[in-house]
């Protein structure tokens, strides 16, 4: 069942910063105080051990997307203390990232590690380039990515672990049974071209979906 648009009461819009500011208590000045504007030992230490890190990026229309990106640990090369490079896997094609960043260069970074409840955020000014020489630093099993974004810092700091402690991010006993839903090929071909019944074509398609994982990763 489906229901109709919501509607924002415009007398509770904030509509402001004065009127959102004066809503909250005033901020710690060590949050002010910890945003750096290069890469300290901290924070180099932390970008060695992820793995994981979600993009955000802006359209020339101001359409906002933010992708996730993952390697082995350390997979972001720090160039100097202002400047990142990200290599750019094998994906589906849709280039929503790069080409947002060709269009719009701000973007904001947030860096994960497992069982780490703090996260490293870094906002900056990214480009995407195919240099060889830095591609050739950035190969996995000798195959070079066609693209690396490099991002040239702005703003690196540490953001503490409430969002991740309520929500037991981290938490072997708040894990999720992913049978409770659809597989990902079911999920999409219900959005499309409309799922199969057949289990035994299910179960393909799903096996079709691993193998192109494998072939296709690097």
């Amino acid at each position: 069942m489906t229901s109709g648009p919501v509607t924002l009461r415009p007398e509770f819009l904030i509509r402001d910063t004065d009127q959102l500011r004066a809503l909250f208590p005033p901020t710690h000045d060590i949050a002010v105080a910890k945003v750096l504007d290069r890469l300290d030992h901290h924070a180099r230490a932390f970008l060695a051990r992820s793995p994981f890190l979600c993009i955000g990026t802006q359209g020339p229309t101001g359409t906002a997307d933010v992708s996730p990106s993952g390697d082995p640990p350390g997979f972001v090369r720090v160039l100097d203390d202002r400047t990142l490079a990200i290599p750019d896997r094998p994906g589906n094609n849709r280039l929503d990232t790069l080409a947002n960043i060709v269009a719009n260069p701000v973007v904001g970074l947030l860096f994960l590690i497992p069982g780490y409840d703090e996260t490293l955020r870094v906002n900056g000014r990214a480009s995407v380039t195919r240099d060889p020489d830095l591609l050739a630093t950035l190969a996995v099993h000798d195959r070079r990515p066609t693209v690396a974004i490099v991002v040239a810092v702005d703003e690196v700091f540490l953001h503490c672990a409430k969002a991740f402690r309520r929500s037991r991010l981290w938490d072997p006993d708040a894990r999720q049974d992913r049978a409770a839903m659809p597989s990902l090929v079911q999920m999409i071909q219900d959005q499309t071209t409309g799922a199969p019944t057949d289990p035994a074509e299910i179960a393909l398609n799903d096996a079709a979906l691993e193998d192109d994982y494998r072939r296709t990763m690097y």
